[in-house]
This record gives structure tokens, C-alpha cells and sequence, in this order.
């Protein structure tokens, strides 16, 4: 009885897991191609590739841990055990993609303020000073 329930969770968690993964991925990635143009200096084909290996690596990295994570463990064998355990799984994850978020919107921030230090000009030469 207990692993039919444990297999309705995992029927559960792991779409959601995969949705979510990929809405996230999926809004990051189609709004990050500006800050990718912007760093690159508008070479499109350079910032284009550049993102999708930013995207495909925060796949790897998020669908790999919502799998590492998959193991589901019921200690009563109630459905009000079960929906616990998804909430706090999934609730999880949902942050664990949340931070994933905010380091690739930190990359791509450096990513820009690195572009406009290198465009920004450089100081001359500062005339010696004489004082009497």
C-alpha cells in the first residue's frame, strides 16, 4: 500500500519539478539575450551561443538535483504523509531554482559591468605637480 502512494508522488513531483525547471529556464534565458548582446557589443551570433550554454547548463545543473532529490520516503502510510512530503520537496526545489536564478542574473550583471569597464577610457597621464 505505501509504495502506491510513494509512486503517486513521484507521478506528482516529477512534472512539477520539470515545469518549473523549465519556466524558469525558459523566461531567464529569453530576457538575458539583451545583457548578452550588451556584453558581447552586439555580436549576435557570439551572445546567442554564449546564452544557450548558460541555458543548457542550468538545465543540467536543476534537473540534476531535482532527480538527486527524487527519493520519497513515507513514515505513515496516509495521503496527509504524502502531500507533506510533496509540499516540502517541491517547496525545495522552488528555492533551489530560485537561487539558481539570482546566480545567473548575478553572471550576467558582472558580465555587463565587466563590458562597460573595458569600454570606459582610460585615464592619461597625470601631469607631475610642482609646489613651491
Amino acid at each position: 500500500m505505501e509504495t502506491t502512494k510513494i509512486l503517486i508522488g513521484y507521478a506528482i513531483y516529477v512534472p512539477v519539478a520539470l515545469f518549473l525547471t523549465f519556466y524558469v529556464s525558459r523566461t531567464l534565458f529569453r530576457n538575458s539575450k539583451v545583457y548578452m548582446l550588451d556584453i558581447f557589443k552586439g555580436r549576435e551570433e557570439i551572445a546567442l551561443a554564449t546564452n544557450k550554454l548558460f541555458e543548457t547548463g542550468f538545465y543540467l545543473l536543476n534537473l540534476g538535483f531535482a532527480l538527486m532529490i527524487l527519493e520519497l520516503t513515507l513514515y505513515k502510510n496516509d495521503y496527509q504523509s504524502l502531500v507533506e512530503a510533496l509540499s516540502y520537496k517541491i517547496g525545495t526545489f522552488s528555492i533551489y531554482l530560485g537561487v539558481m536564478l539570482f546566480v545567473n542574473l548575478y553572471f550576467f550583471f558582472r558580465g555587463k559591468r565587466k563590458a562597460k569597464e573595458s569600454n570606459a577610457p582610460k585615464p592619461g597621464p597625470v601631469p607631475p605637480r610642482f609646489e613651491a
